[in-house]
């Protein structure tokens, strides 16, 4: 499988160095080439500085024969925008978006985007480890 990452932040470093691992081939993007030295000694993919709402950058990761796309900056916007491009203008077929904001990950959860919302997600994990009821909506 084909994969783009946009942002070596801690997620992203781990998921492409998992990736990476498993044998897919993987195309991480961050705006800070120091992010990289997050990423394993096992990492085997590739590395490209730019932001992931250029389209050229896009297109210099690979994004037109991607798999799957994984927005994982530390920023809403920018992972909302760049999943967007991946999903409308490139056709990318599994989009995965992290959105801190509950409120946000709901609506772009509703106009199609697969959202995943940290916010939610842990505190779910805290109420369950306590015997509560988790969450069902933001």
């Amino acid at each position: 499988m084909n994969v783009v990452i946009v942002g070596c932040s801690r997620l992203g470093a781990r998921l492409a160095g998992v990736l990476s691992k498993r044998g897919h081939h993987v195309t991480i993007i961050d705006t800070n080439s120091a992010a990289f030295a997050r990423l394993p000694e096992w990492f085997h993919g590739e590395t490209v500085i730019g932001t992931g709402i250029d389209e050229d950058i896009l297109i210099e990761a690979g994004i037109e024969r991607a798999d799957m796309f994984v927005a994982a900056t530390n920023g809403d916007n920018r992972n909302i925008m760049s999943s967007q491009l991946a999903k409308n203008m490139f056709g990318v077929e599994k989009v995965l978006c992290r959105i801190y904001d509950p409120v946000r990950a709901e609506a772009y959860g509703k106009l199609g985007l697969t959202t995943i919302c940290p916010t939610v997600t842990v505190a779910n994990l805290f109420l369950t480890a306590v015997d509560l009821d988790p969450i069902t909506v933001g």
